[in-house]
C-alpha cells in the first residue's frame, strides 16, 4: 500500500492536539506515513494564556510520535486557519500528488488511514472523484461507502488534480450558485445554511476555506467518497476553536471495524443523500429568517426567468 502524506494543522489547543496525535499514531499505517505539522503563530494581540498554549503545542509536536517522519512547519506570525490550510495543502499535494488533511481537534478511528489510503488509490484515476472524507453524521443503515457532491472538511483527502479546482473567490462561487439556481441543492434541500456560510465568508464574517472548497467541487459536479460509519470525530465543538459550534449535533460513535472500498457507480447516492437531508431537517438548523431570504431569491429568479431578464 502507498501511504499518502498527512498534513496536520494546529494552533493553540494542546489538549485537543494530544488526543488527535494519540489516536492518529494508533492507526494502521501511521508508522509508514510522513506527517507534516503546520503550527500557526500568535496574533499580535494574543493573551498570555494564548501564548502559553502555543508554546505548549510546539513542545507537544516535538515529542516522540510514532510516524515514518515528522516535518514541522512553525509560523512566527498568525496566518489564520484558512490561509494555513490552503498554503499547507498546496505545498504537500504539489510535492506528493495526494494529501490527507486533519486539524488539531480530530480524533480518528484506528481504521481512518486504511480507508483513506485505500480510497485514494482506488479512485486515483477517476476524474469524477475529487475527495475522500471520513466524517459522516451518526446515521444508521448507510451503505458501506457512497458518494455525495460535498467533500466535507473533517478528516479528508484529495489529489493534486482535484485541489487545482479549489477557487478561493467566494464572491464568484456565491454568484454562480445563484445564477444556476442551486441554493436549495447546495443547502441540502434547505436543511443546513451552507449558502449563508458562503455569503458570510464573502462579507468577512468568517474565514472559512471549507465552504469555498465545498462550493468549488459542488459547482464542478465532482464527487466525494464517504464511509457509512464515521472514522473521525471532531472534539473541538466545545467553544475552544475558531469556528466552534454545538457539540451534540456533531457527536458520533467511531467505526470499530475497517470500511471496505469497493466499486460502485460514479454518481451521488440519492438514498444516502436523502438520509443526510432527513438528519439535518430533524435538527431544525436552518434559521427561519434565512428560509424566508431563500424564498425571496427563488421568487426573484423565477420572475427574471419569466420576463426574460
Amino acid at each position: 500500500m502507498n501511504h499518502a502524506p498527512i498534513a496536520l494543522f494546529c494552533y493553540k489547543r494542546p489538549w485537543h492536539l494530544q488526543r488527535t496525535l494519540e489516536a492518529l499514531e494508533q492507526n494502521e499505517g501511521a508508522k509508514e506515513s510522513v506527517l507534516y505539522i503546520f503550527a500557526d503563530g500568535a496574533k499580535p494581540d494574543a493573551s498570555t494564556t494564548d501564548r502559553e498554549n502555543i508554546a505548549a503545542v510546539r513542545h507537544l509536536i516535538r515529542q516522540n510520535w510514532q510516524f515514518k517522519e515528522i516535518i514541522i512547519n512553525e509560523k512566527s506570525k498568525n496566518q489564520g486557519l484558512a490561509a494555513s490550510i490552503i498554503a499547507g495543502v498546496t505545498q504537500v499535494v504539489t510535492r506528493y500528488g495526494s494529501v490527507i488533511v486533519l486539524e488539531d481537534d480530530m480524533v480518528t478511528s484506528p481504521y481512518f488511514l486504511r480507508f483513506i489510503n485505500d480510497a485514494l488509490q482506488f479512485y486515483a484515476d477517476a476524474p469524477e472523484v475529487a475527495a475522500i472524507t471520513a466524517y459522516i453524521y451518526d446515521i444508521p443503515n448507510l451503505p458501506e461507502t457512497f458518494f455525495l457532491n460535498d467533500p466535507g472538511c473533517w478528516g479528508w483527502a484529495t489529489w493534486q488534480r482535484a485541489w487545482q479546482l479549489f477557487n478561493p473567490d467566494g464572491k464568484y462561487l456565491m454568484q454562480e450558485i445563484v445564477r444556476r439556481k442551486l441554493i436549495g441543492a447546495f443547502n441540502y434541500e434547505n436543511t443546513y445554511p451552507f449558502y449563508q456560510m458562503l455569503t458570510d465568508q464573502v462579507k468577512g464574517k468568517n474565514d472559512s476555506w471549507a465552504i469555498r472548497w465545498y462550493a468549488s467541487l459542488f459547482l464542478a459536479g465532482k464527487l466525494a467518497l464517504y464511509p457509512g460509519k464515521p472514522l473521525v470525530e471532531n472534539i473541538g465543538n466545545d467553544e475552544s476553536g475558531t469556528h466552534a459550534g454545538s457539540e451534540e449535533f456533531y457527536r458520533v460513535r467511531l467505526a470499530t471495524h475497517p470500511v471496505q472500498v469497493s466499486p460502485q457507480p460514479l454518481a451521488a447516492n440519492q438514498e444516502a443523500r436523502a438520509a443526510v437531508v432527513a438528519y439535518l431537517a430533524a435538527q431544525n438548523y436552518m434559521p427561519p429568517l434565512w428560509k424566508k431570504y431563500i424564498w425571496r431569491i427563488k421568487k426573484m429568479l423565477s420572475l427574471n426567468a419569466n420576463t426574460g431578464k
